[in-house]
């Protein structure tokens, strides 16, 4: 019996394109505070709607195929083989602590296989549901791509479980076509395992360089990596002056200011050496000392801190969103597309930071090798802006996920849910946008105290689930399934009334007073009037500029 299998929730998650300006956060166990490994995925795309994908463990009878459609479009790309078991996934993270991220950074067009029959999207759901470690996981990614063809461009690819953490950049083979049919279907690809202790990250640019050939337990690539960049003119040395991302990637300075920039935030805030004299190279002025691939942690983090770090802007640093005048009157730290704009026939442009507006959902996978599967793996999970948007703590032996997330409800990007987490958290972002400085510091102080209070709370249910699991495991996934469901829906409701406490509060330009009890205060004679409101006005920065610009136009007689 043929079955069509859809990758249902991921596929209609996306609203039309791929997304090409992704963040990946890559942090080994002996870099964590608590000895978990954790990845970080910002999916960022001006067209994707936010959504939580889920797919249930299946059993299917021998001989069932799948329909493959590529992710961010929808569009079909042929029938392969599904497995007789899958295991459960909750977005991007499976109930073996399996997580997986990705970001695009395309490559040569010549290496491209219009034949290709699975892209990087279904490759990394198909694998997060057949795959129990994040070896196993890179074992499946690349056999299915050589064995169906590969139907995207260039990825780096985040792998993870309790006790390793991979960096992957891969590209399809140059095809070569031979009475309508490409016989030199498949991809070029290198995976390095990071030492303990140590942290990564990639956006959008390839990032491998020089390789070990000669360890399998840390370095993992395609036989013919180099052979075949020689075949197609990418590389003409030795084996051992072989660089995949020089190759296969190569960076410019437009792609190193908008993307390996944000790798050097990272780098720069909490890795242990001195990043300073790689600013020259992550501002895009001087490309011959490119960044390394890790280095090491400078403290051990914890999942605030590496949720927190995909809310930065380049605070503190020369690329500060908040220091100039593009900032406005409100240090908003976000530049509205396009990117760039000429000026008196010159070209400029603006700052591509971590946390960005468009992105459409989010999440720390974190790993956790001293507990089972079953309670181990927590999918912080949260949609739109991460600047503004809080996460949700999500245990990934969960037997289902929450409406609020999930898609449902008739909510996409073209259509307005009053019931859908990402619509909300837009709601609260465009209006955050407005007064940066007074409405999104506020709302930052909520999702700092809601995260905060989700951290206190997770020790005491781990607590409860292993006194559970060691009767009943499956008593256990059903407590954490419930504990999800709950936590997400007071999350859900609490944003909602953030929504129209923010609308109230800040209305017209203006900052109600409070009472010590955060009430609003009224003017003693109703309790519908309130006393005059502050006026916040604008930054001297501002003002400044727009006397430079008035002249004596606005002088005050």
């Amino acid at each position: 019996m043929k079955q069509t299998i859809l990758l249902f929730t991921a596929l209609l998650c996306i609203s039309g394109y791929r997304a090409h300006a992704c963040t990946n956060l890559l942090i080994t166990k002996g870099a964590s505070a608590d000895g978990s490994c954790m990845v970080t995925y910002a999916a960022d795309s001006h067209t994707r709607y936010g959504c939580l994908a889920f797919y249930p463990a299946t059993l299917y009878p021998e001989g069932t195929m799948m329909d493959v459609r590529e992710w961010g479009t929808n569009r079909y790309l042929g029938k392969i083989p599904q497995a007789t078991e899958t295991y459960s996934v909750v977005g991007n993270m499976n109930e073996h602590q399996v997580v997986i991220g990705e970001s695009t950074w395309g490559g040569p067009e010549s290496h491209r296989d219009p034949q290709g029959m699975v892209d990087y999207g279904s490759l990394m759901y198909i694998s997060l549901q057949r795959a129990r470690t994040a070896r196993q996981a890179i074992e499946v990614f690349t056999s299915l791509a050589n064995q169906y063809g590969y139907a995207s461009s260039g990825e780096s690819i985040s792998f993870a479980d309790p006790n390793e953490v991979w960096f992957m950049d891969v590209i399809g083979k140059a095809p070569r076509m031979m009475n309508g049919e490409n016989v030199n279907k498949g991809i070029v690809w290198v995976a390095v395992r990071l030492p303990d202790g140590t942290i990564s990250a990639h956006a959008n640019q390839a990032r491998i360089r020089h390789f070990l050939m000669d360890d399998p337990e840390n370095c993992l690539y395609a036989p013919d990596v180099i052979d075949h960049a020689r075949e197609t003119g990418l590389y003409q040395g030795p084996d051992s002056l072989f660089s995949f991302a020089e190759a296969y990637g190569p960076a410019d300075r437009g792609t190193v200011r908008g993307c390996d920039a944000r790798v050097w935030a990272f780098f720069n805030k909490h890795g242990a050496g001195d990043m300073a004299p790689y600013l020259p190279y992550a501002l895009g002025h001087d490309l011959s000392r490119p960044m390394p691939l890790y280095v090491k942690a400078k403290e051990k983090l914890t999942v605030k801190q590496v949720a927190d770090m995909m809310r930065d802007h380049y605070e503190g640093t020369p690329m500060d969103m908040t220091c100039d005048i593009g900032a406005g009157g409100h240090d908003l730290p976000y530049r509205w597309r396009p990117m760039s704009f000429d000026v008196d026939g010159k070209k400029y442009i603006n700052e591509r930071a971590i946390s960005t507006q468009q992105t459409g959902f989010w999440f720390v996978g974190q790993c956790r090798s001293w507990l089972p599967d079953e309670i181990g793996g927590i999918f912080w999970f949260g949609v739109d802006d991460a600047g503004t948007s809080p996460l949700t703590p999500i245990y990934t032996s969960s037997l289902e996920v929450s409406p609020h997330y999930a898609l449902g409800q008739g909510a996409s990007m073209l259509e307005y849910s009053p019931e859908s987490m990402f619509w909300l958290c837009n709601r609260i972002a465009q209006f955050a946008y407005l007064r940066y400085n007074q409405i999104g510091a506020e709302v930052r102080q909520v999702v700092d105290d809601h995260e905060n209070a989700c951290f206190t709370e997770i020790p005491l249910t781990d607590a409860r689930a292993m006194d559970l699991w060691k009767d009943n495991p499956l008593a256990a996934r059903r407590f954490l399934t419930d504990y999800s469901l709950h936590t997400a829906s007071d999350l859900f409701k609490r944003w909602k009334e953030l929504d129209i406490y923010l609308l109230v509060k800040y209305i017209d330009g203006n900052v109600k007073r409070q009472n010590p009890d955060g009430s609003f205060a009224t003017n003693g004679h109703s309790d519908s009037i309130p006393p005059a409101p502050v006026y916040g006005g604008y930054n001297n920065r501002w003002k400044e500029a727009v006397v430079r610009d008035t002249g004596e136009k606005l002088l005050a007689p």
